[in-house]
């Protein structure tokens, strides 16, 4: 496992320790969620737009001091669902910023999904209560616990896009059931990107799972080229937050929709 892996899980599994200590369970309700799945899979061309601060690998990317103002120029680019990036560490993210964009977009037919290390059932709990719609489990790291994940997703009102990046990965994410599954492109050992890795994987994603393409797209002609494969939507993160105009960027990918 590669060393930036290794230190984002070793503190990862110190959040979850200080999460249990003060977490309360009093402050969990269900309250009514917005299907990620049917809102990705509502138009042709589907992106869902990151805040994403820095990356483990290329360090800093953007201040983003007002993540509510960037999800407001996601969604009126066109962006039919937020990814809020909640990891310290690695990411400079925070639950705040989820709360803060969850909030904004209660009332708009958009979805929040919250990517993190999800690791323990609480942080699903965490999630939910803060305003998600959806989160990110991934099969690399979780392996046989994903399953357990997805159901208490389930149980919590939220939906889970299960990361793969293997055909292996892949089969198990369809073996338990997942319902949206997300191809990363980046290897998490290596931190390398194959843009090619989505490509290959597609045709073995049943047509009534949703997919999801992720990582190393860049311009607008790299996100066609994942929708033109097939893919229900393209996460797009890194080439948003450094774009001069991430509203117009999304529009340029939803043209012609």
């Amino acid at each position: 496992m590669h060393d930036y892996l290794k230190a984002i899980l070793k503190n990862k599994k110190q959040e979850i320790a200080h999460l249990k200590a003060n977490f309360s369970s009093d402050a969990f309700s269900l309250s009514t969620k917005k299907s990620f799945k049917r809102i990705i899979s509502s138009t042709p061309t589907t992106i869902i737009a990151e805040i994403k601060r820095r990356s483990p690998s290329k360090g800093h990317l953007a201040e983003i001091a007002d993540p509510v103002a960037l999800a407001k120029q996601y969604v009126q680019g066109g962006a039919a669902g937020v990814s809020v990036l909640t990891d310290k560490l690695a990411f400079d993210g925070s639950i705040r910023d989820l709360q803060q964009v969850s909030l904004e977009l209660r009332d708009r037919p958009v979805a929040v999904l919250r990517k993190d290390f999800i690791l323990d059932p609480l942080q699903i709990e965490e999630a939910a209560v803060a305003g998600a719609d959806a989160i990110l489990l991934i099969v690399a790291i979780l392996k046989d616990a994903t399953k357990t994940l997805l159901q208490k997703a389930d149980e919590c009102g939220l939906e889970a896009l299960v990361e793969v990046h293997n055909r292996q990965e892949l089969d198990q994410a369809i073996e338990i059931g997942a319902e949206i599954i997300g191809v990363n492109n980046r290897n998490l050992t290596t931190f390398s990107v194959d843009p090619n890795n989505a490509l290959k994987l597609k045709p073995y994603i049943p047509d009534h799972i949703i997919s999801v393409a992720e990582s190393g797209i860049h311009t607008v002609s790299d996100a066609k080229r994942y929708i033109s494969a097939g893919y229900n939507a393209v996460l797009v993160g890194e080439a948003l937050v450094k774009s001069e105009n991430p509203q117009q960027f999304i529009s340029a990918i939803k043209e012609n929709d």
